[in-house]
């Protein structure tokens, strides 16, 4: 009863079994043709605020968080992480339904028209990624180390001789401007960020995240893990709710845009 009355008073607020797959996409469908890279951020949260589980974020997953998590990657031209999270993550390449990219793409929605699977970007300052860890191992589409000149060159030589495309994006910080840069020349425009906290809160800082798709699982944590996007300083900035989607188990699937994306 209580769920009904929410229903009604939230337009917004679904139920995930009320929903086909097709009208799933419809929730997560990037703008349509965006001119300039459309940053969107994903992350799994529990109730008491923790990003991760010691130190990984699958310990929070769901089965309603992992549907979506796929959907997310399947749209996207992108992975953007962090060098922290690629690690603690173990993160190797994205594997994606060739099919289901290849119909989002004639959809408008997203994917490839070619049902290749999204690249992965690593964010990282000093380019200090093994080059024998599952990134640069793992069969999939080349990935893309974004670093600075300032990075030691033995590093980037590493990392381009494991088969990466190495992109020099800033002297001493890869700001979210010049990440920008360098994702829109390579036109890779539907870009999904897997955090970390970092990543999420220097993008925030520049203003440059045009939405979050926030997924809240259901249990406590405690801990000292922390919360999901870390700054030196604050930066208000007003979102929009697009959808509430509520799933069997108590997981709530969150999708918040800026106020002037659209």
């Amino acid at each position: 009863m209580v769920r009904s009355v929410l229903m009604q008073r939230m337009p917004n607020a679904i139920q995930l079994t009320d929903l086909s797959p097709d009208e799933l996409v419809g929730l997560y469908a990037y703008p349509a043709g965006p001119a300039a890279p459309y940053i969107r951020v994903n992350f799994v949260t529990s109730i008491d605020g923790a990003v991760s589980v010691d130190g990984r974020s699958g310990g929070l997953g769901t089965p309603a968080d992992k549907r979506v998590f796929g959907l997310l990657r399947s749209l996207a031209d992108v992975i953007v992480v962090g060098a922290g999270t690629a690690r603690a993550e173990n993160y190797g390449a994205a594997h994606t339904d060739s099919t289901l990219r290849t119909r989002l793409w004639h959809h408008g929605f997203g994917g490839d028209p070619d049902g290749a699977a999204p690249r992965v970007a690593v964010v990282t300052s000093s380019a200090a990624l093994d080059p024998t860890s599952r990134l640069f191992t793992d069969t999939g589409a080349r990935p893309i180390v974004i670093t600075t000149s300032a990075a030691p060159a033995e590093n980037k030589r590493a990392l381009a001789e494991a088969g990466a495309q190495v992109i020099e994006a800033g002297e001493a910080t890869v700001s979210a401007d010049r990440l920008r840069d360098a994702l829109a020349e390579l036109r890779l425009r539907r870009v999904l960020c897997e955090g970390g906290p970092a990543l999420f809160g220097d993008l925030i800082t520049a203003g440059a995240v045009d939405e979050l798709c926030l997924t809240v699982s259901p249990m406590l944590v405690a801990g000292t893990e922390r919360r999901i996007a870390v700054s030196p300083n604050a930066m208000p900035t007003p979102m929009h709710c697009r959808h509430l989607v509520f799933a069997e188990d108590g997981t709530i699937l969150t999708r918040w845009e800026r106020s002037h994306t659209r």
